[in-house]
């Protein structure tokens, strides 16, 4: 009964008012919780203060004397402190608009690490943690991948190291144990224990090549762990020695959490742990890394010839995951590693 006689009121007035069309609206709802109980400390949407200055109302109703109108303003949060990125940043699609100017670093409120300033927001996790890297070095890089994305959308898949380091955060801490089982679970199929028959003309030139270039790698590794990798022909791989595949295991348990990620990272593209742990160890550079995994497949490229949409982006996407997760392991090291980090990113350049 009260909302139909607000609405006819109002209704008899000026319809072109825009005060009296907000304050109807207003009137309305609060018509239909008058029923409700209110409490004081129910806070309220909108904000009601009268206006000594506003002429514009007065000019269009002909009325000189308007100080005595009421006008609603609505209440702005104030401006949050952090942005914090959705889920989907780290499934690759775009996130949406650049929506800040400038890219900062600074060090974290709590001193302990290094944080990525958007304008005047510390970046976040997408789970909401403050992304603080170990290293100045490192938060200078992430905070580059966020310099460079262009004002139409904000692109995961060109920011490697944001993605290795919300990993090593929010992944890894939490998962350490299962990354390190699934890991070795791999690890008798390693890529460098695989070894092409020397006894058929079809991959006799690849058995020659895999012992150039793979033996050597296979050599450092017994001398680093103390034991010869025993190298297969069979599709299904073959078995390590239990103290071999301990003596990595123990390795992995002592790694941090960047490295870690890193290692994992590398592995999920190389299909090898061996030249992970190579990298890591710094063993192997980028390029060389890159050109054992792709042993087999360039010298089928060179023989029948390249793809073009196919094997160019292979290479392409195999260098951006080597590199980043290489780059990452050198700029999450501290003082001592700092000339290994240059010449990390040489390479990556």
């Amino acid at each position: 009964m009260a909302t139909a006689i607000l609405k006819k009121t109002f209704n008899s007035l000026n319809p072109n008012d825009i005060i009296l069309r907000s304050l109807s609206s207003y009137a309305a709802a609060a018509a239909t919780n008058a029923g409700q109980p209110q409490t004081d400390d129910t806070p309220s949407s909108f904000t009601f203060s009268p206006d000594q200055n506003d002429d514009s109302n007065d000019n269009s109703k002909g009325n000189s004397g308007g100080s005595d109108d009421i006008y609603i303003k609505s209440k702005k949060p104030p401006p949050s402190t952090s942005v914090t990125m959705p889920m989907s940043f780290m499934t690759g699609s775009i996130v949406g608009k650049r929506f800040y100017k400038q890219v900062t670093t600074r060090a974290a409120d709590d001193g302990n690490g290094w944080s990525v300033m958007l304008d005047y927001r510390t970046l976040k996790t997408p789970s909401k943690r403050p992304l603080k890297c170990t290293t100045l070095a490192l938060a200078k890089a992430i905070a580059a991948e966020w310099e460079y994305q262009l004002s139409d959308g904000i692109r995961p898949f060109t920011m490697p190291l944001m993605k290795l380091a919300c990993t090593a955060l929010e992944r890894v801490p939490l998962t350490r144990s299962k990354i390190i089982d699934n890991l070795l679970q791999r690890f008798h199929q390693d890529l460098v224990f695989c070894r092409a028959p020397d006894d058929d003309v079809l991959t006799s030139g690849v058995h020659e090549l895999q012992v150039k270039k793979i033996d050597p790698l296979l050599e450092w590794v017994e001398s680093e762990f103390g034991f010869k990798p025993v190298v297969y022909s069979s599709f299904f791989g073959g078995k390590q020695e239990d103290g071999f595949v301990n003596a990595i295991k123990t390795l992995l348990k002592e790694t941090n959490d960047c490295e870690l990620a890193a290692i994992d990272a590398l592995a999920s593209a190389s299909h090898s742990l061996i030249i992970s742990i190579a990298i890591f160890r710094g063993k192997l550079q980028i390029e060389e890394a890159i050109e054992l995994i792709r042993l087999e497949e360039d010298m089928q490229v060179e023989k029948w010839g390249l793809v073009e949409g196919g094997h160019d982006l292979d290479v392409a996407d195999l260098k951006v995951q080597v590199s980043s997760a290489a780059v990452f392991l050198g700029l999450t090291k501290r003082g001592e590693r700092c000339t290994s980090q240059r010449s990390l990113l040489k390479q990556l350049l």
